[in-house]
């Protein structure tokens, strides 16, 4: 027991330094551990190696949404809280951003836990029922979600062909000699990332002194999103072909948030930062619900373990408990610390030193794994071109999902209309 409750300290603090990191996915960490394991395995047990990863997985989880929102570096889940925790950082709320997102990652873990039970019965006979028909799901939640957030018919339009061509980008991307890993890390720095930079840079945007102060009520509007982001998150752990990008877009409709104003900005931080964290769980329990490992962490610890059994389950969900709580400690003090720098710092600077930074660290994972570098540099400008469209159209770049939902669409329809 002791030998768990130092796998998952060890765990959380991998965690807090690869999801601090701008740029490092929590697959491509995982990567690196299991590539040693078969050294490690001859120092501590299996269930420590993959409790190390459930606690190292849960950390980056919640972590990640720092670098995300007070430096606009996105990852797959945290993609779509750019714009809106930018947005707070630059009227000085980076404390209460922090915040939002801290609160919505610990409550999701803990409504993911309770309604365990539920899930064990329902989602299994679901998982059989839906594989078939994923396609015709998420081909009529995306028209309906781009219909659901633009309010005219020329917003509509663009919207919709926003969607065809990254999810045009997206199917050529994923048929690249790349690893998925580095097709994601460069896809996504260049829609979400850097775009959303760069265009920041022609306001001539200042980094204001960020208040001390913050005001957070738990309405029941806060606590509904908790709740959406808890249980969406379960579900898309479970259900194939969704994942923390399609959604986070299929939450925000389904808790009525949208990124506008300030009241919708705070619920729709909630739903995404639980998401993120609740899918990373259960992404992990449904190895056990349906033997079927829905992440690339789960797939390392699937290999590790052979037989999934309910001990194992209990045992990653008081690692999971031990993490959020202590990632939540961290992240508000790492946040926070983070937060009083920024306020000195020249934006511009600052802005451009990421994009740098994004850019170094893309392409030292390029050589690493040995990307073709002329294709990455030419898939990081298109996705980087791709992703100032939104800006210049006013239309909401939760379109640019496109890129994940229409391979998915492709990829299930193919393996079930054959």
């Amino acid at each position: 027991m002791f030998e768990l409750v130092i796998a998952c300290l060890l765990g959380v603090g991998i965690g807090t330094i690869t999801g601090m990191t701008p740029g490092i996915h929590i697959n491509t960490a995982g990567a690196i551990l299991f590539a040693v394991s078969t050294i490690l395995l001859s120092f501590v047990s299996p269930e420590f190696l993959c409790v190390l990863m459930v606690s190292m997985s849960i950390a980056h989880a919640l972590l990640e949404f720092v670098p995300s929102m007070l430096l606009g570096v996105p990852e797959e889940g945290t993609a779509l809280t750019v714009l809106p925790g930018h947005k707070m950082v630059l009227e000085g709320r980076s404390k209460e951003a922090i915040r939002i997102v801290s609160i919505g990652g610990f409550g999701a873990i803990i409504v993911t836990i309770l309604l365990l039970p539920i899930f064990a019965i329902v989602l299994p006979p679901t998982y059989e029922f839906l594989k078939p028909v994923t396609w015709i799901l998420l081909l009529i939640a995306s028209i309906y979600l781009i219909y659901k957030v633009t309010s005219t018919l020329k917003g509509f339009l663009w919207s919709l062909l926003l969607f065809i061509l990254s999810g045009i980008l997206g199917w050529i991307i994923f048929q690249a000699p790349l690893s998925s890993g580095i097709s994601l890390m460069c896809v996504f720095s260049g829609l979400f990332g850097i775009s959303t930079i760069l265009f920041s840079l022609n306001d001539n945007s200042t980094i204001p002194h960020q208040n001390k102060f913050y005001e957070l009520d738990l309405d029941n509007a806060k606590i509904k999103s908790r709740l959406t982001g808890g249980t969406t998150g379960a579900i898309l752990g479970c259900l194939p072909g969704f994942g923390p990008a399609q959604g986070s877009v299929i939450a925000q409709s389904a808790s009525g948030q949208s990124n506008n104003d300030d009241e919708n900005t705070t619920n729709f931080l909630l739903v995404i930062s639980g998401l993120n964290t609740s899918d990373c769980l259960f992404s992990l329990i449904a190895i056990y619900l349906i033997g079927n490992p829905r992440s690339g962490i789960a797939v390392y610890m699937s290999y590790l373990i052979s037989e999934f059994n309910l001990s194992h389950l209990i045992a990653f969900i008081f690692a999971s408990l031990i993490s959020v709580s202590l990632s939540l400690a961290l992240c508000l003090k790492l946040g926070d610390s983070f937060s009083k720098l920024m306020s000195g710092i020249d934006y511009r600077k600052l802005s451009i030193a990421v994009i740098v930074l994004q850019v170094i660290l893309l392409y030292i994972f390029g050589l690493y794994y040995q990307a073709p570098l002329l294709y990455l540099t030419l898939m990081l400008v298109t996705s980087t071109a791709m992703g100032l469209l939104p800006h210049y159209l006013d239309v909401g770049k939760s379109h640019l999902m496109g890129v994940l939902i229409i391979p998915a669409i492709i990829i299930y329809m193919q393996m079930f209309q054959s």
